[in-house]
């Protein structure tokens, strides 16, 4: 039984790998496949375990390898067990120098497992994985589901559940996964044929990576666990529909017509803009975007999403744009009069006000791999629906060979006005630890190539603006979902997705509470990662918007009579460096202290609790009328102040 979501598809998909890991073989070997040969021709190779009578949960384990799977993330309970001995035995069998080929990490709830996983992906570009029980086991794992499905990120989540016989009955820890998931995820199998099992595994993995990527969620019952049949080594379900029409997106490609027309409203621009949001990333697209970009002279900004698709150091690129952007690219987005949206879809944090967005463009342009998109919002001039390497890569190169050139230095040197002149800023003179100053510090240490990942609220948005990003992936956060307690778990499983770099949560004392548990965590797996608490001693962004909206009414959002001693618990917690900041003058000298400390690290910094984040565009509102504070200039060129309708906030 298919239980069908949203199959919608995106972002370019990636070739389903076949590994050679398995229950005989080390992971890394190479594969045993034995060959069948026809009358005059050789026939597709075997894989080695074909016909091996295995238990269902030790197809599921043998699928995660053949995969490609290198970690999981997973808490157990009685639902799941067959499974997790799975796991036990096949790392047990395969491990080399007391490590295990595919480690299964524990966190403190299932919710920090999905956030795991996702953290994994985000960082790595593959799927990640999670494996909880049944019950609440699945349950606490919605939040993490729905926030991969609106940042289109590739997981797949495997949940144990009641036996068949059970299902329907309240039987212990039952849940009606397929009903509560399937309206949160990309896809939802529940298993109820036991000879189906290895090739819906499979395309789990297929749908989770494919098309516009997402989370798919396999519901086994413990008894399709407990089953006993022959290994197939291949095979997957048939879901026709849906590739045909990832099939269709794949090989639609730009032809030397739509490259003519999309140069020709190219060389009619005087002040091109790229728009690019997060599609470039989960695409891979971001070197052929930056190629792009460099070749024809084309300046470009970012969704809080697409950070790192364009390098933040370049002088072509304005950083962020949007509801928090800085003020140089939403100014830009004002001045420019042709658009080119390259996986972005206008969503409301960026066009608060649809009409009024990007209102001197006389064309917009947009690439994408979903068709939902084109037209949803703005509607495009020219568009384009495809695998966004591929479109990129045909435009640079179409560009070339009809030797197309244009001058943009006059918009050149404007943009560089904009970034000279509306920088961002704050209150530099202040006795208190000003939060941009914190992490505007951080940065120059870090020099953009540090993985940052964030909880949601003021310090999302501050790191947001004041972090550099060099490479795409860099930058971790809870876009559309906008879900506190993202940080901590995200930057666990980016750790173990990239062990070579150096991992950073800038957390918020709100948004950390929300998963205050995987402290233990990281001290558990020894991880290098560096979490810095900026303490406002409450809920940041929400006490920012009561003050400016509600008339400083500070309703549940104060937290200053909380007892919560952050560096107690993280020395708790197994933190060996655990610090607390208070005075400006030690800022430097700690960050360094901090960051150069060679194990897992904990800083609370007390900030000045009544700092906002600027500029700041109000929901539904325009970037004419950006509140740019006190210490960033603004244009003023707004006919009239405006405020949000109270319907829109939030």
């Amino acid at each position: 039984m298919v239980l069908d979501t949203q199959l919608s598809l995106g972002k370019a998909p990636l070739a389903i790998r076949r590994g050679s890991s398995t229950f005989l073989m080390q992971s890394g070997e190479p594969p045993n496949f034995k060959l069948q040969d026809g009358p005059g021709k050789l026939m597709k190779a075997a894989h080695a375990l074909a016909g091996t009578i295995m238990s269902g949960a030790e197809i599921i384990m043998q699928v995660l390898a053949d995969e490609g799977v290198n970690t999981i993330f997973g808490y157990s309970g009685g639902a799941i067990l067959p499974t997790y001995d799975a796991v036990f035995r096949y790392n047990e069998a395969h491990a080399e120098n007391g490590k295990d080929p595919i480690p299964l990490i524990v966190p403190a709830n299932e919710q920090g497992a999905g956030f795991m996983a996702a953290g994994y992906s985000r960082a790595s570009g593959e799927v990640g994985v999670a494996i909880v029980t049944s019950g609440p086991g699945a349950t606490n794992c919605v939040t993490p589901v729905r926030d991969c499905m609106a940042d289109s990120v590739p997981i797949v989540v495997i949940c144990g559940q009641v036996p068949r016989a059970a299902i329907g009955t309240d039987a212990f820890q039952e849940a009606p996964v397929s009903a509560i998931m399937g309206s949160v995820a990309k896809h939802v199998f529940l298993v109820t044929e036991a000879e189906g099992l290895e090739s819906t595994v499979r395309t789990a993995f297929e749908i989770a990576r494919t098309g516009r990527p997402g989370p798919v969620v396999v519901d086994i019952p413990k008894d399709m666990q407990n089953w006993e049949g022959p290994f197939k080594g291949e095979g997957v379900l048939p879901i026709p529909g849906y590739r045909h029409r990832l099939k269709m997106v794949e090989s639609n490609i730009l032809g030397d017509e739509q490259c003519a027309a999309f140069f020709s409203m190219l060389a009619e621009s005087e002040r091109p803009l790229i728009y690019a949001g997060g599609g470039v990333i989960n695409g891979n697209a971001a070197e052929e975007l930056r190629e792009f970009s460099e070749a024809y002279g084309v300046p470009g900004v970012t969704t809080l999403m697409g950070l790192g698709s364009l390098d933040t150091t370049h002088p072509l690129c304005l950083h962020m744009l949007g509801m928090h952007g800085t003020a140089q690219a939403n100014y830009a987005v004002e001045d420019c009069d042709l658009l080119i949206a390259v996986g972005a879809r206008f969503d409301d944090r960026v066009a608060g006000d649809p009409p009024k967005f990007a209102p001197k463009a006389r064309r917009i342009l947009h690439l994408d791999i979903d068709p939902a998109e084109i037209h949803k919002v703005k509607q495009a001039d020219w568009h384009h629906v495809g695998v966004l390497k591929d479109a990129l890569d045909a435009l640079t190169k179409y560009g070339r060979s009809t030797d197309f050139s244009a001058d943009f230095s006059a918009w050149h040197a404007e943009v560089a006005e904009l970034k000279s002149t509306y920088g961002l800023n704050y209150d530099r003179e202040s006795e208190l630890i000003q939060p941009h100053y914190v992490i505007e510090t951080m940065n120059r240490m870090t020099k953009g190539e540090a993985i940052i990942s964030t909880g949601v609220g003021q310090h999302q948005m501050w790191a947001a603006q004041y972090c550099d990003f060099r490479e795409p992936r860099l930058w971790l956060t809870s876009g559309s979902m906008g879900t506190m307690g993202f940080g901590l778990p995200a930057a666990i499983g980016a750790q173990f997705a990239r062990p070579d770099k150096l991992v950073i949560d800038v957390d918020g004392d709100a948004s950390i509470r929300m998963n205050l548990g995987e402290f233990e965590t990281v001290t558990t797996y020894d991880l290098p990662i560096k979490v810095i608490v900026l303490n406002n001693f409450g809920d940041g962004m929400v006490m920012q918007w009561q003050r400016l909206f509600f008339k400083g009414r500070l309703s549940g959002s104060d937290k200053s009579l909380r007892k919560k001693n952050f560096v107690k618990t993280a020395e708790a917690d197994g933190f060996e460096f655990a610090k607390r900041l208070e005075r400006k003058e030690d800022v430097p000298a700690v960050l360094e202290e901090f960051l150069n400390f060679e194990g897992p690290a904990f800083l609370e910094v007390i900030i000045d609790p009544e700092a906002h984040v600027y500029p700041m565009v109000g929901p539904g509102l325009s970037y004419r009328d950006m509140i740019t504070g006190d210490f960033i200039p603004s244009r003023g060129d707004g006919t009239e102040e405006s405020e949000p309708d109270p319907s829109e906030m939030f």
